[in-house]
């Protein structure tokens, strides 16, 4: 063991001189096309695993992908982040990592590398991201003396967890699934066209990433591990109120939904890579945390945020239940391979369809059941809780004010313990008229179940 050990440390500082080379090239190109930031442009606050979180955000945003995709990328930055300060500082079980450090290496120019070359790897074909990263990257190495203090140690340890990732994850003997293009749609098993069986919903774009159901997982041992019971039947009672009741809080217009109702649901239509990073950083910031424990928490949101939505995903594209608008409206339907036109009635003489009724917000384009936003919801909620060692959050969640710009973060709400956010995802969703009750507490269930699973077999203390 000691042998192999040795000769993984002799391979990290073999690429030292590799490395320290490249980031010579980086800073010459950088300070020749102008790319080096001013004071007005400067890397992102906070420490340096909160920066190029933060960086890898703006990233993974920026190429367009879907949130569910996005947390894939998300979680593989943040695995060889987190595992470039462990081989570091120690104190924690490694994500599928051998890699060690050499004394003395520098975790804040381990973190720098691991953050670049995963994501500069990941967005090669990105021309606009991979400017902006290589400006990143040479201001970060400028304001670390250029990482040579260590004789280039730190930036060895981050490339080999970078290459690592890449390894484990894609290159190597068992790629993980992942598919590209960002956003591309893949073929999944249909079921015979019927009530209750899933159509594309205006505007009818094509099924969201159905791939991601099937994507190896970061801790859990498959997405299907925790599959939910099967929605209820169309003749139930439980069916007729759900039914009843998303047709009457969620629609667009006519809706029995409050004005502060109408908020939180705007509220949570902000991008959840954005939200739930930004929580994460703003209690590394609040508590003062070094780079160990903001790279572990930054780790278990982003890998735990993946399982989760990709359990969402699976089961979503098992299920292949029907969104509201179908249901309520069959004529919401086109000629989309998947049914007759118009779509179907339910057949229960205890629900009346509604010809034109339309949610408070576009449905997207996958299946029903579970509600995804329930399940990340929940897992955030166990991560945060079990990260804090608490119950009692005291948490601001940013969301989208409607007042602002698209995209935005600017509006703010406070939360005390994780059940206030499960409780208010689940009635969040409904006045959006995009989930039944029903699919948003199987949601929560699932995403409890998935955080808990994950955070028992990851992130440990060594001792």
């Amino acid at each position: 063991m000691n042998g192999q050990r040795s000769l993984r440390r002799g391979w990290v500082l073999a690429a030292v001189l590799r490395v320290a080379a490249l980031a010579v090239v980086v800073l010459a190109v950088a300070a020749s096309a102008g790319m080096t930031r001013n004071a007005e442009a400067a890397l992102p606050s906070g420490n340096t695993v909160a920066q190029w979180n933060k960086i890898a955000e703006d990233t993974v945003v920026g190429s367009g992908a879907f949130q569910s995709e996005g947390y894939i990328y998300m979680a593989y930055a943040a695995t060889a982040v987190y595992n470039a300060v462990v081989a570091i500082e120690g104190g924690y079980q490694p994500l599928d990592s051998t890699i060690a450090a050499p004394p003395g290496a520098s975790a804040h120019c381990a973190v720098v590398e691991a953050a670049y070359r995963t994501l500069r790897y990941y967005f090669a074909s990105f021309p606009t991201l991979i400017a902006t990263l290589d400006a990143d990257y040479a201001e970060a190495l400028a304001n670390l003396d250029g990482c040579t203090a260590d004789g280039g140690a730190g930036t060895g340890v981050g490339l080999a967890a970078a290459n690592e990732v890449i390894y484990n994850r894609t290159t190597g003997p068992n790629p993980d699934g992942r598919m590209t293009p960002i956003g591309v749609s893949t073929p999944f098993p249909t079921l015979p066209p019927g009530p209750g069986v899933w159509r594309l919903t205006p505007p009818f774009a094509p099924p969201q990433v159905p791939w991601v159901g099937d994507v190896r997982p970061f801790v859990l041992r498959s997405l299907g591990q925790f599959l939910p019971e099967p929605p209820p039947s169309l003749q139930s009672d439980e069916w007729v109120e759900a039914f009843n009741q998303i047709k009457a809080y969620g629609a667009a217009t006519g809706s029995a939904r409050s004005d502060e109702q109408t908020g939180i649901a705007r509220f949570w239509s902000a991008n959840v890579v954005r939200q739930f990073n930004r929580v994460g950083r703003d209690i590394a910031a609040d508590h003062g945390l070094g780079l160990l424990e903001t790279a572990r928490l930054a780790a278990m949101i982003n890998l735990v945020d993946a399982d989760a939505l990709g359990s969402a995903l699976h089961a979503k594209y098992h299920y292949l239940f029907w969104r509201p608008v179908t249901a309520i409206d069959p004529f919401a339907v086109v000629a989309d391979g998947f049914g007759s036109v118009p779509g179907y009635a339910d057949g229960n003489p205890a629900t009346i369809e509604q010809t034109g009724w339309r949610p408070l917000l576009t449905t997207p384009n996958h299946p029903e059941y579970p509600a995804a936003h329930g399940v990340i919801t929940s897992a955030m909620a166990e991560v945060f809780g079990t990260f804090l060692g608490t119950n009692q959050l005291d948490l601001d969640v940013h969301g989208f004010d409607p007042a602002g710009p698209a995209g935005n973060l600017n509006a703010v709400r406070h939360f005390d313990r994780p059940n206030e956010l499960r409780h208010e995802i689940v009635g969040a969703r409904l006045w959006a008229g995009l989930h039944y009750h029903f699919s948003s507490v199987a949601g929560v269930v699932l995403g409890r179940k998935v955080a808990k699973y994950d955070l028992r077999h990851a992130f440990r203390p060594t001792d």
